[in-house]
């Protein structure tokens, strides 16, 4: 009996994910196009998250490109238009400098194409478990049909935010100096 209920929790909990997701999604656009405060503390947390990521998301492009042709070549081309991307980013940002403090509000059409560019993600990755679910019989073919472009969304995502940490933390020490060369 326990085996059941935890097996019933454990398929109640997917599902509520899968039911939250789109709620999720509308929540990340909410918060990634929210006015923020820059802080040094927070942008080093992002940088070394981001950075982790990324290598780890490379290392595991390169695995998969074993059996998923052109796997970690579109992986890397991805990440570094990713980093391009990032770099628009900062450009289009609203930066609004006050005393000592820099604030700054994101590109709400890019946060909004990065948003739809995760969704679509999702909903492939969705498709291709239903039809892997109903089963397909070529799971060779199931497995690599669509996996290098997925890794690569997923590339874009993180190269793009790796960059704008960067250019956050960058843009946080000049103004810190200007704010500390003003005073003096």
């Amino acid at each position: 009996m326990p085996a059941v209920l935890i097996l019933g929790f454990a398929f109640f909990v997917i599902l509520a994910a899968i039911a939250l997701t789109p709620l999720m999604l509308v929540q990340r656009y909410r918060i990634g196009t929210a006015r923020r405060r820059a802080r040094v503390w927070s942008s080093t947390v992002n940088i070394v998250g981001m950075a982790f990521s990324s290598a780890l998301f490379v290392a595991g492009a390169a695995v998969a490109s074993l059996w998923v042709p052109n796997a970690l070549t579109q992986t890397l081309a991805a990440f570094a238009g990713g980093c391009v991307l990032g770099l628009v980013g900062l450009a289009l940002s609203h930066w609004e400098p006050a005393g000592r403090s820099l604030h700054y509000t994101p590109n709400r059409w890019l946060v909004l194409g990065i948003t739809l560019l995760v969704t679509a993600r999702l909903a492939f990755g969705f498709w291709r478990s239903w039809q892997g679910w109903r089963g397909t019989p070529d799971y060779a073919s199931w497995a690599a049909a669509g996996a290098a472009g997925s890794l690569a969304a997923g590339a874009i995502v993180l190269g793009h935010y790796l960059t704008y940490w960067l250019g956050v933390h960058r843009r946080l020490r000049q103004h810190e100096k200007t704010a500390q060369g003003s005073r003096a």
